[in-house]
């Protein structure tokens, strides 16, 4: 069963999760919301590497003043996250925020409560409830006896609970943890036993190497088992690298082509060529032709690498000094090792 075809559709801004829509891809600005130009500024990388949802943090009024300019400024969603005060949801979605991130367990009292959903009610904006492990209650750890996948889901839904109470069920539901076998059965759990999107992620990952790869992991079993509407690769870096890693994830799982994707092989004792230098050059080339839905390889020896470089819509493969470029199947020609970038990026800039 493919859960995300079964889910609530939400619409957040421009874009619609759940339902079977597309997998969407988020990231989270790590500036000071206030200093308006330089968040902007990152939100506009972040559009340019493919997010599609964005959030930023909301601590305090002059934050939530900034969203109304930083809306104005940008071209996808933004989401507001709120932690505590339940003014500044409030003020947040008075400015423009097209959804906002809460645990309702740390805003307060039902009271408080109801006043966020009222505002978000009246202008049809959606909520995500928000359970991460490491602020799981205290009675839940009891009951389960530490911090649990089960634990997670029904504080989870305990939350989800509280705001349709409310008479509200514009909802998104996120469960997060640094555990990545822990992430994965809970998100199993909930899966059939909520109509709302998942909004998926192993929270805290790590660095951009270690996080993308734990996130990898992780992400690539839910999403692999029809869980999951809407992504983060939460990285300690430039946030741009959480997009970038999110799209490798879901280009890997057959889910999305996202630009070129660039096979090449490990290199073994017989690359004549500086291989791993030409694949990273290969790389970044490809970082400028976003619309190619194509696949290169890049290829270190004779013995294999011509014929997986015909598998690929183009390819390189290298001798020793020299190489050969191949093009749909089919070799084009001899080059000498230093001149096979330009020639590729030649056939790339003339792509049909």
């Amino acid at each position: 069963m493919t859960y995300r075809d079964e889910t609530k559709q939400i619409r957040i801004g421009s874009v619609t999760i759940g339902g079977g829509n597309p997998v969407a891809i988020q990231s989270m600005t790590n500036t000071a919301t206030q200093d308006v130009e330089a968040t902007v500024a990152q939100i506009l990388r972040l559009e340019e590497a493919g997010c599609e949802i964005v959030r930023c943090t909301v601590p305090d009024e002059e934050a939530a003043s900034a969203i109304a300019k930083i809306k104005k400024q940008i071209h996808i969603p933004l989401v507001a996250d709120i932690h505590f005060d339940y003014k500044m949801a409030i003020r947040a979605m008075e400015n423009g925020a097209d959804k906002i991130r809460i645990n309702p367990g740390n805003i307060g009292g039902r009271d408080r409560i109801r006043a966020v959903v009222d505002c978000a009610k009246e202008r049809e904006i959606p909520i995500r409830v928000g359970v991460n492990s490491g602020s799981l209650e205290r009675e839940l750890v009891e009951k389960y006896g530490g911090v649990t996948p089960e634990g997670l889901v029904e504080s989870a839904l305990d939350k989800v609970r509280m705001i349709e109470d409310c008479g509200y069920d514009n909802i998104v539901i996120s469960i997060k943890s640094t555990d990545v076998p822990m992430t994965i059965v809970a998100h199993k759990l909930i899966a059939g036993r909520t109509p709302y999107p998942l909004h998926v992620g192993i929270t805290e990952a790590g660095t951009v190497y270690s996080g993308s790869i734990k996130s990898a992991v992780g992400l690539g079993v839910i999403l692999n088992e029809g869980i999951g509407d809407t992504i983060r690769v939460s990285l300690t870096g430039d946030p741009v690298e959480e997009i970038k890693a999110a799209k490798m994830i879901l280009q890997d799982l057959g889910m999305r082509r996202s630009g070129i994707e660039v096979v090449s092989c490990p290199t073994c004792g017989r690359t004549k060529i500086d291989l791993i230098g030409l694949a990273s050059q290969v790389e970044t080339l490809v970082q400028s032709y976003p619309d190619l839905r194509i696949k290169v390889a890049v290829m270190g020896c004779a013995v294999n690498g011509p014929g997986e470089a015909k598998e690929a819509d183009i390819g390189i493969a290298g001798g020793r000094g020299e190489g050969i470029l191949i093009k749909k199947g089919e070799i084009v020609r001899k080059l000498p090792e230093d001149e096979l970038l330009n020639a590729l990026k030649d056939e790339l800039d003339h792509w049909k």
